[in-house]
């Protein structure tokens, strides 16, 4: 590159990251939409995370715009469409997480499932010589639904056989190299399922496809698992039926209006938590901004991005 680009930062990023950033590019925080107008104009490149994106308003204020590095899998806060309309490249760090959220997806089944979370706190609470724990239940042989079987759907599926579940999936179409049963509809997906794990994009297609007739069809046994977008579930529709013991359980990493997620979680026993950690790794967070950089530092440099989305 010969000179230093002009790049708007939209979240924090981790030291080492923001580091070399700084080291390549002229960086500007973002601090809301009024601080904009002074540098708007030079801005041609965007580093985001997943969760923030690049709302439609920033990005029609920034008119010499090329290029959108997302630190994360997410595009559902980029307007995709405008940016193709610009010719505004996007690209992600596609690849670089999908172990790590794989991991997370049987980690919050076994939590339900086990009750670890529960037996932690009674166990914490000095309950153990005096109230009996509960009976949890076997993970072995039950079977798992997965709802979206891309990358890191199919990695659910790979660990999930190492505990003897048998596996279907809902997805936009076949995959052709899976041997797996293939569902073409969600509710009869839940209705099979024992664990539903959702591992779809997100975006206007599946706002609220988890809705409370899917809930039902999963059934007062049935565990709800979500390490994709919060925007996924009907989140009041989610909070009836644990409260309601319509499902079992869910463990759900990501929310609606996160971090500012509805209090009345924080009531439910057969709920585990988590604040939106699938991929918060020391490994896969160092991997994810360094692609991410390296994707703003390809197009400088007039060459393809490498994991384009646009």
């Amino acid at each position: 590159m010969s000179s230093r680009p002009d790049i708007l930062a939209i979240d924090q990023f981790p030291p080492a990251i923001t580091e070399r950033l700084e080291s390549l590019f002229t960086i500007h925080q973002y601090e809301g939409p009024e601080a904009l107008s002074p540098y708007a104009d030079k801005i041609r490149g965007v580093a985001t995370g997943g969760g923030s994106g690049l709302p439609r308003p920033i990005m029609d204020a920034l008119p010499a715009l090329e290029v959108i590095s997302v630190n994360g899998v997410g595009t559902d806060q980029i307007d995709l469409e405008k940016a193709r309309q610009r010719k505004i490249g996007v690209a992600t760090t596609l690849g670089t997480l999908t172990d790590d959220v794989a991991d997370m997806a049987i980690a919050l089944m076994l939590a339900v499932m086990r009750e670890t979370v529960l037996n932690d706190r009674l166990v914490r609470a000095g309950k153990w010589p005096t109230q009996p724990l509960p009976l949890s239940r076997s993970v072995n042989k039950k079977r798992m639904g997965i709802a979206g079987f891309g990358h890191i759907g199919q990695a659910i599926a790979h660990r999930a056989t190492a505990f003897g579940m048998e596996l279907a999936y809902f997805n936009s179409r076949r995959r052709p190299e899976s041997t797996l049963r293939f569902e073409p509809d969600l509710k009869a997906l839940a209705d099979w399922s024992d664990v539903l794990v959702l591992a779809v994009s997100g975006g206007p297609r599946s706002a609220n496809m988890v809705d409370a007739a899917i809930l039902d069809a999963l059934g007062p046994d049935g565990v709800l698992i979500n390490i994709a977008r919060g925007s996924v579930v009907d989140e009041a529709a989610l909070l009836s039926a644990l409260k309601q013991k319509r499902i079992a359980g869910a463990g759900l990493d990501v929310f609606q209006n996160e971090p500012n997620i509805n209090p009345e979680f924080f009531t439910l026993e057969n709920t585990v938590l988590q604040a939106h950690q699938a991929s918060a790794t020391i490994e896969t967070r160092t991997a994810m901004g360094n692609l991410m950089v390296d994707n703003l530092v390809a197009h400088f440099e007039g060459k393809p991005l490498l994991t384009p989305i646009l």
